[in-house]
């Protein structure tokens, strides 16, 4: 088998481990694999195409690293933002400490805020004070 097919090999199967994982950073290294590919195209030696692999590999996963960490100044996204502030009623809390609550509409998972934790929960309206994954944290008005 040809050095080229092996890196293709190793290419496709880092593709498939990102549609399997969703780790966007195996596609970085399956970039690197396709330089290591393109090099073996043209005849360049192996310990070549090994650096060239993990050269444009690495790099790529370095910016992507670089780029994403830059765009993440708000850890929810902008979503967030326009939700805190709203309000929403709740007809009943849970035992666990959790209710569910009409807002958007569609249905959500909600609890006390961590700044609301020693009142005990109560019906009635509620102003959103953050979110957490996709569940509100409600503080009582």
């Amino acid at each position: 088998m040809e050095d080229s097919t092996l890196w293709w090999v190793v290419a496709g199967v880092l593709v498939a481990a990102e549609l399997v994982t969703g780790t966007f950073y195996l596609l970085m290294l399956a970039l690197g694999a396709a330089a290591g590919a393109v090099g073996a195209h043209l005849g360049l030696a192996i310990a070549v195409q090994v650096l060239l692999a993990g050269i444009v590999g690495g790099g790529a996963s370095a910016l992507w690293h670089v780029l994403r960490s830059k765009r993440q100044g708000t850890p929810s996204g902008t979503d967030t933002l326009l939700d805190v502030g709203q309000t929403v009623q709740v007809a009943t809390w849970q035992a666990d400490g959790s209710t569910q609550v009409h807002y958007r509409g569609a249905q959500w998972s909600a609890r006390l805020a961590p700044s609301a934790s020693g009142t005990s929960p109560q019906p009635g309206t509620h102003r959103i004070s953050g979110v957490q994954g996709s569940q509100l944290l409600l503080e009582k008005l």
